[in-house]
Parts: C-alpha cells; sequence; structure tokens
C-alpha cells in the first residue's frame, strides 16, 4: 500500500469512529449539564470545598469562580515546582526555577501545557501526576464549563443565569473526562505505553556511556492529555516518544480522542438550545475546515522535491518511522486545530508550507473543532459575527438563535477575536526587536522568524506545541509566553461569559420570512468563509514575513 492511500485510509477510519461516537458522546454531555441530579460523591466534593451546586450564578459569579479557581491552581502548581526537591517521588531531581515554574503552572491552568523543559530531567512522579496530570484534567473541565454558560445563555429567556460554575466543573470531571480516560489508558497500556512509578535506570552500554530512563504513570497522563486537548508530555518527545504513542495503532487513537468531545460537543450545543440542525452547521463548518487543512497538510507534505523525496515517499525529516508521513500530517492538523499542542513530529522539519499550516491552524482560534470547551464557544462567536456580517449586507437587525446582536453583543464578540492576534503580534514584534530574544533563534531568516511567531501563536492561543527549534527556557521567553498564555486563555473567557449573561437576559424574538437560517449549509459556508477571512486579514502580513517566504523559497 503505498503512503499516500495509508493516510487517506487514517482519514475515513478517523471519520467512521468520530461519527459512531458523536451522538452518544454529545447526548451524554447534554444530560450531564442539565440533569438536577448529584451523585454522591460529587456532593462529597461540594462539601469539602464548600460549595451549593444549586446556586444559580450570573455571569459575573461566573466569571469570579472560574477566575478563583484558576488562581488557586496557579499557586498551588507553582508551589509544587518550587518544593519538589522537598518532596517524596522526586527521583532526585531539584526544585524548579521560579520563571520556569510560573511558565509551567500558568501553562497547565490555562489548558496550553507549553513546556520548555525536558519531562524526563525535571520532574518527578508528585509533580507529573499530582500536579501536571490533575490539572490536565480540570483546564479542561473550566473549558467546558464556559462553554456550557454560552449555551445556557443562548437557549435561557429573560434569567441573566448561566448555571453554577462548581457544579459544573465537578460534573465536567467526573462524569466526562475521568470515565473515558480511565477506559483510554486501558487501550494505551495494550498497545504498548508504560504506567508505573519506578525509578531512573539505565538501559544499555552505547560508546562507552549508558542510556538513563525513568517510568512514571505515562499511559494515564497521555490519555487526558490528548482528551482533555492539553498537550504536555511526559517526556520531552511527547507523543513521538514509544512510551507515549507506540505505534501507528495508538496514534490514531490519540488523533481520534483529541477530536472526539470538540466534535461531539456541536450536537451537546444543539440538543440545549433544542435545535440539532443548530448544532449540524457548526458541526459542518468545523468539520470542512479540519479535512481541507488535513488534505492541504498531507499534500504538502507528500509531495516530491528531489531524491531525497522519492526515496522516503514525502518529507520524512523530523518525523517517525512509525507513524510515517500520513499518521504525522494528521496529527499534526488536528494538534493545531485543537488547542492540544502535544505532537508527534516536529513542525521545525515540515516544509515551509506545511510549518505554515500547523501556524496558521492555531491562528484560526483553533476552532475546528477546537479545544474542549474553547473550540465551541469560539465557533459561536464566530458565528455571532458572521450573523452580524450578514444583517449589515441585507440591512436588518442580526439575529442568533432569536437572540438580537446589537451593539453590546458586537464589542463583546469584536474583543473576543481582538485580544490573542494583538497578544501574539506584539510580543513577536517586541521580541524580534530586542538583541536578547533573537539569541535563542536556531536558524536565521525566515525560519527563525517563524519560531518566535509560532511560539506566541502557541502560547496565546493555548496551543502549547513549539516550532522545536527556539531555545525556550530564558526568563524572556518563559515570563512573557507565561504571560501571553494567562492572558489568551482568561481575557477571552470575560467576553464570552459577558456575551452569555447579555444574551439570558434577552426575550427571543420570533422568527420571521427575512430571518436568517443559521441552520443551513448556506449560513455553514458563510461561517467558513467568515472564519478564514478574519484569521488571513489578521495574520497575513506576519505569515508572509515567515512559513509563506520560506515555502516559496524553496
Amino acid at each position: 500500500m503505498s503512503p499516500v492511500l495509508a493516510g487517506v485510509f487514517q482519514v475515513l477510519a478517523l471519520v467512521v469512529a468520530l461519527g459512531l461516537a458523536y451522538r452518544p458522546l454529545g447526548d451524554h454531555m447534554a444530560r450531564v449539564y442539565t440533569s438536577p441530579r448529584h451523585l454522591r460523591a460529587e456532593k462529597w466534593i461540594y462539601k469539602a470545598i464548600g460549595a451549593d451546586p444549586n446556586t444559580q450564578m450570573r455571569w459575573p459569579a461566573y466569571l469570579r469562580g472560574v477566575l478563583a479557581f484558576s488562581a488557586v491552581s496557579v499557586l498551588f502548581l507553582y508551589l509544587l515546582q518550587r518544593l519538589q526537591g522537598s518532596l517524596p517521588g522526586s527521583l532526585g531531581f531539584a526544585s524548579i526555577d521560579p520563571d520556569q515554574a510560573f511558565n509551567t503552572a500558568a501553562s497547565f491552568v490555562a489548558n496550553t501545557n507549553w513546556q520548555s523543559y525536558s519531562g524526563e530531567q525535571a520532574m518527578g512522579h508528585v509533580v507529573q501526576t499530582g500536579g501536571l496530570a490533575v490539572q490536565n484534567f480540570v483546564s479542561a473541565a473550566v473549558g467546558i464549563a464556559v462553554a456550557v454558560a454560552l449555551v445556557r445563555g443562548l437557549a435561557a429567556t429573560r434569567t441573566g443565569e448561566l448555571g453554577n460554575f462548581w457544579s459544573d466543573l465537578v460534573r465536567g470531571t467526573v462524569r466526562i473526562l475521568l470515565p473515558i480516560s480511565v477506559i483510554g489508558a486501558l487501550v494505551l497500556v495494550a498497545c504498548g505505553a508504560i504506567q508505573n512509578f519506578s525509578g531512573i535506570h539505565s538501559v544499555g552500554q552505547f560508546l562507552g556511556g549508558s542510556q538513563q530512563w525513568n517510568g512514571g504513570a505515562v499511559a494515564s497522563q497521555e490519555v487526558i492529555k490528548v482528551l482533555g486537548t492539553n498537550g504536555g508530555g511526559y517526556f520531552n518527545a511527547n507523543s513521538a516518544h514509544p512510551f507515549e504513542n507506540p505505534n501507528g495503532l495508538s496514534n490514531l487513537f490519540e488523533i481520534f480522542l483529541i477530536l472526539v468531545i470538540p466534535f461531539a460537543l456541536t450536537r451537546t450545543f444543539g440538543r440545549m438550545v433544542g435545535s440539532l440542525k443548530q448544532g449540524y452547521a457548526i458541526l459542518a463548518a468545523m468539520g470542512v475546515i479540519w479535512l481541507g487543512f488535513t488534505a492541504l497538510m498531507m499534500w504538502t507534505e507528500f509531495a516530491h522535491h528531489g531524491p531525497a523525496f522519492d526515496i522516503a515517499g514525502g518529507a520524512m525529516e523530523g518525523k517517525e518511522n512509525r507513524f510515517g508521513v500520513g499518521g504525522s500530517s494528521i496529527f499534526a492538523v488536528a494538534t493545531t486545530l485543537t488547542s492540544t499542542g502535544a505532537v508527534n513530529s516536529f513542525h521545525s522539519s515540515f516544509t515551509g508550507f506545511g510549518g505554515g499550516i500547523t501556524m496558521l491552524g492555531m491562528q484560526l482560534g483553533e476552532i475546528a473543532p477546537g479545544g474542549t470547551g474553547s473550540g465551541l464557544y469560539g465557533m459561536l462567536i464566530m458565528a455571532i459575527i458572521a450573523v452580524f456580517i450578514a444583517g449589515l449586507m441585507v440591512g436588518r437587525t442580526p439575529e442568533y438563535l432569536g437572540k438580537k446582536i446589537g451593539t453590546r453583543q458586537i464589542k463583546l464578540a469584536a474583543c473576543y477575536i481582538l485580544i490573542t492576534p494583538a497578544l501574539v503580534l506584539c510580543f513577536t514584534g517586541v521580541a524580534m526587536a530586542l538583541p536578547t530574544p533573537g539569541h535563542s533563534m536556531t536558524n536565521s531568516g525566515a525560519h527563525g522568524f517563524s519560531e518566535i511567531l509560532y511560539a506566541y501563536t502557541s502560547g496565546a492561543n493555548n496551543n502549547g506545541s513549539a516550532f522545536a527549534g527556539l531555545a525556550a527556557d530564558t526568563q524572556w521567553f518563559n515570563t512573557t509566553i507565561g504571560l501571553a498564555m494567562l492572558l489568551g486563555r482568561f481575557l477571552p473567557m470575560v467576553f464570552v461569559l459577558a456575551l452569555a449573561g447579555s444574551f439570558a437576559e434577552q426575550r427571543p424574538v420570533p422568527a420571521t420570512v427575512g430571518t436568517l437560517g443559521t441552520h443551513k449549509p448556506l449560513f455553514s459556508g458563510l461561517l467558513v468563509a467568515t472564519v478564514m477571512i478574519v484569521a488571513g486579514l489578521t495574520y497575513f502580513p506576519a505569515l508572509a514575513l515567515g512559513p509563506l517566504a520560506e515555502g516559496l523559497a524553496s
């Protein structure tokens, strides 16, 4: 079988698997967030944290819950790293330096999982399992909770209430993420991923020396890493490491885990607003972008440009033989069109256009299908923008799901889509203007610029993947990327929840002959066009200086 055909079959297998999981998982999540019943384990958690899960919150209270929980999480994870040298199970590793501890704490709490360290050479079992893995669960649950709050705002009528943050956080963790993770970890162990708490041991003799490996609860952290669209790996090589991602089957399974919740949330959205067709319209837009990016990436990486490419069957530099060009290309698109950031190959070694595709996937806002929760609320914001544009074209007040989009709503949506590009472009510009950050680039010219642009794109969009060519463990990058991650995560949530609150206070207006049908294919096409135009106009000059210039020169 040719490598190209193998890649196509992998895409088809993913589509079938996602299609089979779409309805049951989407309906289950809708039941989770609408059920009045609390499980016994959940009641124990509410009692322990002193929360009343039945109290309805307006958007300022919901936002305070999100920010308070996240702030405590940052502080806890920071202290855990700073005290690592005194903790049991540290494997002899020293405490983490302050700037790197801040960067890592901000990264995992913001669901970014940017890593400027080698996990197997810096983090012991307590920090990995008790700190990082825990944040993989709860940061993903926070994203889903905010998305559900926006959906409730669209479905509510003159209440202003968005549910209860603490209930949404606990339910998302206990009823969705934990059960799937248990099953997924068993599958990864069966595929060959390791799961233990062994110490550091030497393996073999190489040129007079030995290679050292340490074990860990890798499978359980790996599954939530991809399921929660987190991305932070136990090892520096991330999902290219055979202990995390042993073979082609585990690779395909991890891609499935990356995509399954973000895609299924569109059905949850349809269920909660009372129209499955609305969910299908959002799903169609997400699916078209994902399939288009996947096809384009496979074309750029399989294109032959000389004898080396002909012999390897494509651009194999930086890719694992056990995954090939097809498995690496599909994984790269899945991880950058979501907020996952896991890598099974090194994006810096992709072709010039291939590296640009990974960058553009993040710059779209990671909404096709996006992160757990963040993808849905990001695409709903773009749907609001699309409806507004359509309203301008026909000269009538825009409406979405019976809610009018007025001055306040469009200002909040505009702030949402502008904040992340502002962070990316401003931080990149300052880093390129100063002399010190440039010393971290391992390449010059367009590729060196792409390394820095990619780093801030990944941080501000809460992706976490790296171009693998930037020496980012410096005080400058640890601090500035840490700030970009926190601002890029929580400032957009402010606008999302404020928008949800404004919709929840409205009385739905009845549909008329002139109402735009947001459940039809025409709207899905308009939504795709809006996403591409907004991202293209915002980032095209920066992309022209980096990956486009490199691709055209090769």
